[in-house]
């Protein structure tokens, strides 16, 4: 546990003879790219934890033969998403506060509340950075394997054969976007039945920006001289997703944007509480903060993630 801040740590603060004394001086990386409400579907939450579960298609009708055949569902995947809880403070001595000359350690309510946007952000990337494993910070799947993945499955018995692949290894290119938006518009459902999708978006890490803007800004000639049409001109978003540098600057992926909106899940439990008070036997001033929040995904096809070795 932390002591409070002193007088005798921030000296300095009693000095009228400082030019300036500045506070958190730079702003975060969250501040210009919040991308939690642009990617996530917000749930507010009244429960411990959350489930969600679907059910399949049906098959195709089949010819009439003088005995009507009554058709199956099966059953989808069982999902489990539960909230954790996160909490912080801090503590002021009392003449810390009464004698420093400058406006400074005036906000902690602000401050805090900054602190937590950041924990709310880093843990929304990992929804990305964490695509190719099936270790998950917040929820169960009853399908086992992870969102990006050469092996998702059904219950309905069908062939995964095709269609069921959402992982790849291929760097951001030219050629890998096309191949790429081919492979998820050949997506199926649980019944192996061709769906719709439409690959939209690129999201990519800031180390990517500007290769992914020339694949999609280029109208005619990329890497080529002869003014060849580029295909993939204006066809596609860039979302440039800071965040994800933190874990892999090479990694990206496509996504049908509507669909993502669908599939990605924050739940928010409790939203930020700050309070503060002041500790009867020391004077001490204590702020703190306290939220629950979970994210997850309730289904995979609405993009491919490419983990780049």
């Amino acid at each position: 546990m932390a002591n409070p801040l002193t007088d005798s740590q921030f000296v300095r603060l009693l000095d009228k003879r400082l030019r300036e004394v500045a506070e958190a001086r730079f702003d975060e990386l969250e501040t210009k790219y919040s991308m939690i409400p642009k990617l996530f579907r917000t749930i507010p939450s009244d429960s411990a934890f959350d489930e969600f579960y679907d059910i399949g298609a049906l098959p195709d009708i089949p010819e009439f033969t003088g005995q009507l055949e009554y058709l199956s569902i099966a059953p989808g995947f069982h999902k489990k998403i539960e909230s954790k809880e996160y909490a912080g403070g801090v503590q002021i001595q009392r003449k810390l506060l009464d004698d420093k000359k400058y406006g400074v350690l005036d906000s902690m309510g602000e401050s805090l509340a900054g602190a937590a946007h950041r924990v709310k952000e880093k843990k929304g990337s990992r929804i990305f950075s964490n695509a190719f494993t099936s270790t998950f910070d917040y929820m169960t799947s009853e399908e086992g394997v992870s969102l990006c993945s050469t092996a998702h499955t059904t219950k309905s018995g069908t062939s995964t054969a095709s269609g069921f692949s959402n992982s790849g290894t291929s760097a951001l290119s030219k050629a890998a976007v096309q191949s790429t938006s081919l492979l998820m518009r050949r997506f199926k459902n649980d019944i192996s039945e061709r769906i719709i999708i439409e690959p939209d978006t690129i999201i990519v890490p800031d180390n990517l920006s500007y290769t992914a803007e020339e694949i999609v800004g280029t109208e005619k000639g990329l890497y080529t001289t002869d003014g060849t049409k580029n295909v993939n001109y204006n066809k596609y978003n860039v979302i440039v997703y800071p965040r994800l540098d933190d874990t892999d600057t090479n990694n990206w992926w496509m996504v049908d944007f509507n669909l993502m909106k669908k599939a990605l899940i924050y739940l928010e439990r409790i939203k930020s509480e700050i309070s503060r008070t002041t500790d009867f036997e020391t004077f001490v001033l204590k702020w703190a903060i306290y939220f629950r929040i979970a994210f997850g995904w309730l289904f995979w096809q609405f993009l491919f993630g490419h983990n780049v070795s």
